[in-house]
C-alpha cells in the first residue's frame, strides 16, 4: 500500500487508539520521537514495534534528533551523554575519529530500540550575531571543518544501521532568531552564503536524506522560507548544492512558518519538499497535514525508495563496553 509523504509524532510512551486508527488510515512514510515518548527502553521498543504495525511496514523509518549535548532525546539513567557537536570542533586533529566513533555509539543505543533514522549531522555555520539556537550544536565556524566532522557523524551513524539527515539546508547558522518561535531572516549576498553556509551541504550533498531550513534568504527569495520556496529548493539545494536525495521539511509546527496546517504543507510540497514532517502530536494539526499531503509517487517515491536501500545492517564488529571506554578516553584527553 502506498504511503504518504509525511513523518508524523505521537504524543506519548505508548499509542492512543485513536492515534492508532488515524495512522493506519494515514499511511505515513515515517514517524519521529521526541523525548515526550522516551520511557526505558523496553517502553521505547515496543512504541515503534506498535507504530511499524499501524501502517504494515517492518522498515519504515523512526526518527528521532539525537545529535549530543542540548538536543538528544534519549539520555541518562537509560543511555549515555553525548557532547553536543561544538565538543568535537575543538578536538583538532582527533576531531573526526572521536565523532565518528561517538556517532556509532549513538547509532547501536537508537538501533536496539527500532529508531532507524537520525535528524543528524548539524551542518549549519553560525556566523557573528546569529541567534545560539544553533550555538554548540555546530562543529564549528570553519565550513570545512563543519564538512568534515558531519562526514564522519554519517559514516558511524550509517556503520551501526542508522540513516543520517543532514540539516537545516541550506543553512541555519546566519539567523538572528529561533525559527521555533519567529522567521529568520538572512539578508547576505549570494555569493557569502555559498562561500559559508552552502559548502557543508556541498560537500555531503552525496547523503540520503536532508531537512529544510525554516529560513528567509532574501538574496534568493525575499517572500518565502526555504522550506517554502520554490526558488530556494530548484536554484539553491537542487542546483547549487547538488543534492538529489530525500528532502522533508523541518517541523511545520514551528511559528516560523505562517498560515493553517494545510496551508503549511501545501505551500512546502508546491515549492518542491518530498515530505512534510509534523512533530508535536497534536491530532487536529496531524489531520490537517495528512489532508493534504499527496500520496508518495514519482521523483520523491524514488528518493525516498533510494534513501532507505542505505539502511544496511549494523556491522557487528563493534565491541560496545570497549568501544565506549575508548569513547570517554579519547574526550578526556583531548
Amino acid at each position: 500500500m502506498t504511503s504518504r509523504a509525511l513523518i508524523l509524532g505521537c504524543a506519548g510512551k505508548s499509542l492512543s487508539a485513536e492515534e492508532a486508527a488515524f495512522f493506519r488510515d494515514a499511511r505515513p512514510w515515517g514517524f519521529i520521537l521526541f523525548k515526550r515518548n522516551i520511557g526505558t527502553p523496553d517502553e521505547v521498543r515496543a512504541l515503534t514495534d506498535s507504530l511499524r504495525n499501524c501502517i504494515g511496514r517492518e522498515t519504515a523509518p523512526i526518527l528521532i534528533d539525537q545529535e549530543g549535548g542540548r538536543v538528544q532525546r534519549m539520555g541518562p539513567p537509560h543511555w549515555p551523554a553525548y557532547p553536543a557537536g561544538g565538543r568535537y570542533g575543538r578536538l583538532n586533529g582527533s576531531a573526526a575519529t572521536i565523532a565518528r566513533l561517538g556517532a556509532r555509539l549513538m547509532a547501536h543505543d537508537l538501533a536496539e530500540v527500532g529508531i532507524n533514522v537520525d535528524c543528524a549531522p548539524v551542518l549549519d555555520v553560525p556566523a557573528p550575531g546569529s541567534h545560539d539556537i544553533i550555538g554548540d550544536r555546530a562543529y564549528g565556524t570553519n565550513p570545512n571543518s563543519v564538512a568534515a566532522i558531519g562526514r564522519a557523524m554519517a559514516e558511524g551513524l550509517m556503520a551501526g544501521g542508522v540513516l543520517p539527515v543532514m540539516k537545516h539546508i541550506p543553512g541555519h547558522g546566519r539567523a538572528a532568531c529561533d525559527s521555533h518561535h519567529g522567521l529568520p531572516i538572512v539578508e547576505a549576498s549570494r555569493e557569502t552564503l555559498a562561500a559559508q553556509d552552502f559548502r557543508p551541504f556541498q560537500a555531503l550533498a552525496d547523503l540520503p536524506m536532508a531537512m529544510s531550513a525554516h529560513v528567509v534568504f532574501t538574496a534568493i527569495d525575499p517572500e518565502r522560507p526555504a522550506t517554502q520556496s520554490a526558488a530556494v529548493i530548484r536554484e539553491v539545494i537542487r542546483g547549487a548544492i547538488g543534492f538529489d536525495g530525500l528532502l522533508m521539511t523541518d517541523d511545520l509546527s514551528m511559528h516560523a512558518l505562517t498560515g493553517t496546517f494545510r496551508e503549511r504543507a501545501e505551500r512546502a510540497f508546491a515549492a518542491g519538499i518530498d515530505v512534510a514532517l509534523h512533530c508535536n502530536g497534536a491530532m487536529d494539526e496531524m489531520r490537517a497535514v495528512a489532508e493534504t499531503a499527496p500520496l508518495l509517487a514519482g521523483r520523491a517515491a524514488e528518493r525516498a525508495n533510494a534513501a532507505l536501500a542505505h539502511l544496511d545492517p549494523a556491522d557487528d564488529s563493534l565491541d560496545v563496553p570497549e568501544a565506549r571506554a575508548q569513547f570517554a578516553a579519547a574526550l578526556a584527553a583531548a
